[in-house]
């Protein structure tokens, strides 16, 4: 089966992430991951094959289209990447055409993918089935009425089959979309997306750190990096105020996506035993090795915490209502505080830090269903088939 999987990320990390852990499920079939937001370093099974389009993101409100590369025209990069997806196609003949959020969002990108799924449904590349990619919580819209109705027309009449990734049991997707019995294509709750942890990576990459059986260690992280900066300042304040501070070690990722200068501020709070980087590639293992998480609460970040079963401070990022929602709904299943505004001063946030120290990662998985990618792959796999 050939499947070219379409990924748009504009602000931070989730959306990416969770598409390579589906095509990387794929293992079967030979997937096209095609990547439409910033750069970040990935590795990639080899049945995947990565194809970036020329860089675009969104402003804060989501509202306007930005060039990754500041010397381009924003209509040159459009036409550009019409002509890399319409050229993907014609040479692949994809069984699946898999499209991460849209039509629920990136209604910005419908002027390459509305013309795309026309030609899709014209039959140009053969018998191409349109999926569409879903996570578990939508972000709320000005006019609700209006945006359910413009999805459902899209949704309707272009698409084939929707996936949800997540477990109904805790978030069903008609809390945040009301007309769920109004999609007249098959639904399939995948149960949620996540990483899988490596059997002693935790163990392993503190021997690498040298690190002690007595001394702690806390991971900061702010997703993609285009929040939460308020708080990776305030955690390396609070570190400086806890007892035994020798014993203790923070490594802090502050996103790829991160603004130079304010990556530059946080660097220069660098220390011996605090640690800075923009990015890791073993950021799970960086989880596994942990004795406490401070975060955001993205999609990501949240299923992180679930597989790792961390103690965890989570700050969710207030402008939406997708991460309060979230943090919400899995605060019970782990060692976890939710953070107010109030709870980000130095001794406040210090005195979070050390009473979570004192917790103790769960020794039993959550019980949800935390295998999505390899749900989404034996579906699409019976589906195709024509067996599911």
């Amino acid at each position: 089966m050939n499947v070219i999987f379409y990924c748009q990320y504009v602000w931070g990390m989730g959306h990416l992430f969770r598409s390579i852990e589906v095509a990387r499920a794929l293992s079967d079939h030979k997937v096209i991951l095609v990547a439409g937001g910033r750069e970040v370093d990935i590795k990639l099974p080899e049945h995947v094959t990565l194809v970036r389009l020329p860089g675009l993101y969104m402003d804060e409100h989501f509202t306007t289209l930005i060039p990754e590369d500041p010397d381009k025209m924003v209509e040159d990069i459009q036409r550009q990447r019409k002509e890399i997806l319409f050229s993907l196609c014609e040479k692949h003949k994809p069984d699946l055409f898999i499209i991460e959020l849209y039509p629920f969002g990136r209604t910005l990108f419908g002027f390459e993918l509305q013309p795309l799924l026309d030609s899709i449904h014209q039959g140009r590349f053969g018998k191409t089935k349109i999926v569409c990619s879903l996570r578990d919580i939508l972000v709320e819209k000005r006019d609700p009425r209006a945006y359910e109705d413009r999805v459902l027309n899209h949704l309707n009449a272009h698409f084939d089959l929707l996936l949800i990734h997540s477990d109904p049991e805790l978030m069903p997707l008609d809390e945040t979309f009301s007309r769920v019995n109004d999609i007249q294509i098959p639904i399939f709750y995948s149960g949620f997306v996540t990483q899988k942890v490596k059997p002693d990576a935790g163990k392993k990459l503190r021997r690498e750190l040298a690190m002690g059986a007595e001394e702690k260690l806390i991971v900061a992280s702010a997703g993609g990096g285009r929040s939460g900066y308020k708080l990776l300042c305030s955690v390396i304040e609070a570190v400086h105020l806890l007892p035994n501070r020798q014993q203790i070690r923070l490594e802090m990722f502050t996103g790829p996506f991160r603004d130079d200068g304010e990556f530059e501020n946080l660097s220069a709070k660098s220390a011996k035993r605090i640690r800075i980087r923009r990015f890791t590639k073993r950021f799970l293992d960086y989880l596994s090795a942990a004795d406490v998480s401070v975060s955001l609460a993205g999609y990501n970040t949240c299923m992180n915490l679930l597989v790792t079963r961390i103690p965890a401070l989570v700050y969710p990022y207030l402008r939406q209502r997708e991460q309060p929602i979230r943090v919400t709904k899995i605060k019970d299943f782990l060692p976890m505080k939710i953070l107010q505004d109030k709870d980000l001063s130095p001794i406040p946030l210090g005195g979070h830090i050390q009473q979570m120290l004192g917790a103790s990662r769960l020794s039993d998985s959550v019980p949800l269903n935390l295998d999505g990618a390899e749900n989404t792959a034996r579906y699409l796999t019976r589906w195709i088939e024509g067996g599911a």
